[in-house]
């Protein structure tokens, strides 16, 4: 499916699980249908499963959002104490279009206490209190935390559920009737031999002939270039190379500090989030990637480069890219916001030391080159998002891997093949609606939230040729509507 099919279905107000592989461009479509629904003055709620996921989209974390919090396991008492919760009532009633992203690292029990609290607050039987709903995610990514367990512990749980370990093996999930939207469309990778590798691991035929491909990217550390980023699986690896180069430069290093604004409970929540850290020391000549996105100014999140020098007149770090171009480095703001208002910012510099990073810190980044030790992979798809960062076969640098480097979950491969099935249905039957019906179902949706319909265009689509299959999607037997 193309990015422009999906925004066609996003925007008839139809649930939707929105997917694809890194590069397929899920963030950009986010951010394009979010641009649509402002210009039509309607403000969505952008959440995410985790708080370096929702620093990149400029949102909060669902568990804040709901009130959630940390929470396990729902209660009836919490619900209720959750629902006179004048914040969390105020922010659920006026929301429209909810946004989850990395939807992969929310469990099966977070996805159905975020559903039951809407529905609560929002006091409308419809799945999520009748919002919009669209996930999104890669559920080849990274997994949420296995939590081993038969029944959950507190016996006045709302939910008793088994040992699940995916947001779609939750009964939420089909109750929502999502239309599944699978880009296919590459926009990271742009090397056919590496791609063909990544699609192998995705799809599960890894066989001699893409081993023989990144064999030719084995090598030792002293071989690898100096200022790549390096991939590790674990913090002490990463925390251990970047102060030990660090170190290595002469010099005192100047510090950045951040600062914040809005509610401490907010702030501290961004800062965690923030892939910049509290503090940040440079030192000239120090390796640093960018932590936000800002495409005028020639970078966004993942771009490396060395730090050159620094400005005379207030300090800031000039950094010198791969390229070498030359961006001064001023502070940036990351916000949380809730219907147009900012809650709560903190701002930094938008840079981090970068000799070495986490895979989990890297997932959604997009690397020129990188340098990646695999042999202490431990969780099924760590390799495969460590490999997925980089554009090409040629700016890989593999140090090793080990057996679960090149495998991905056999669960998760199942239901991708649903999925794709899915969204073939779902691009059928878009294919089968009119523009001119399309175009009034846009408006209707908009005219249900109160927005503005003035400017709703559409451009006519090219349909595909009607495929003989089944319009059912093979999770749920319904009937696809939008």
């Amino acid at each position: 499916m193309t990015q422009e099919q999906a925004l066609s279905i996003l925007k008839t107000g139809t649930n939707v699980f929105l997917t694809g592989e890194p590069g397929s461009g899920k963030t950009h479509t986010v951010n394009t249908y979010v641009a649509y629904l402002r210009g039509r003055g309607i403000e969505p709620t952008i959440t995410a499963s985790t708080g370096i996921a929702a620093t990149h989209i400029g949102g909060m974390t669902i568990h804040s959002w709901t009130g959630i919090g940390i929470r396990t396991e729902l209660t009836v008492a919490d619900l209720n104490k959750i629902a006179t919760n004048k914040y969390v009532v105020k922010r659920i009633r006026a929301a429209r279009v909810l946004i989850i992203d990395e939807v992969s690292m929310l469990t099966p029990e977070l996805l159905a206490m975020v559903e039951t609290v809407c529905r609560k607050i929002r006091q409308l039987s419809d799945p999520f209190g009748g919002l919009q709903v669209v996930l999104v995610g890669d559920f080849f990514q990274l997994p949420p935390i296995s939590r081993q367990f038969t029944k959950m512990s507190n016996q006045n749980a709302l939910f008793d559920s088994p040992s699940l370990r995916f947001a779609y093996e939750s009964p939420i999930w089909v109750k929502a009737n999502l239309a599944v939207c699978y880009l296919t469309e590459q926009h990271r990778q742009d090397d056919p031999i590496f791609l063909s590798v990544l699609t192998a691991i995705r799809r599960n035929c890894f066989e001699s002939t893409h081993l023989r491909h990144l064999e030719t990217r084995k090598m030792e550390m002293n071989a690898t270039p100096e200022n790549a980023t390096k991939l590790f699986s674990h913090n002490a690896d990463v925390d251990r190379v970047n102060e030990a180069m660090l170190t290595k430069i002469v010099g005192r290093p100047a510090i950045f500090t951040t600062t914040g604004y809005g509610a401490d409970a907010l702030v501290d929540a961004l800062k965690r989030g923030c892939l910049s850290p509290e503090k940040l020391s440079l030192k000239l000549k120090a390796v640093v990637m960018f932590t936000k996105n800002n495409p005028t100014a020639g970078f966004v999140n993942g771009t490396v480069g060395v730090v050159h020098e620094f400005d005379k007149n207030f300090g800031f770090p000039i950094i010198k890219l791969l390229d070498g171009r030359k961006i001064l480095t001023t502070p940036m703001d990351w916000t949380i916001e809730e219907n147009g208002e900012i809650r709560a910012s903190i701002t930094q510099v938008p840079l981090r030391l970068a000799w070495a990073i986490t895979v989990h810190k890297s997932q959604g980044m997009s690397l020129d080159e990188a340098v990646m030790d695999l042999r202490e992979v431990f969780e099924y798809g760590q390799g495969y998002v460590a490999l997925s960062r980089v554009r090409r076969l040629a700016g890989l640098f593999l140090l090793g891997w080990n057996e679960r480097a090149f495998q991905v979950h056999p669960d998760v491969l199942i239901k991708d093949n649903e999925f794709r099935e899915a969204s073939e249905n779902s691009e059928q039957t878009l294919a089968m609606i009119s523009s001119e019906d399309l175009l009034i179902r846009y408006r209707n949706f908009v005219v249900r939230l109160g927005g503005n319909t003035d400017s709703i265009i559409i451009k006519p689509l090219l349909k595909p040729k009607p495929k003989l299959r089944k319009k059912h999607s093979p999770t749920d037997g319904k009937k696809r509507h939008y």
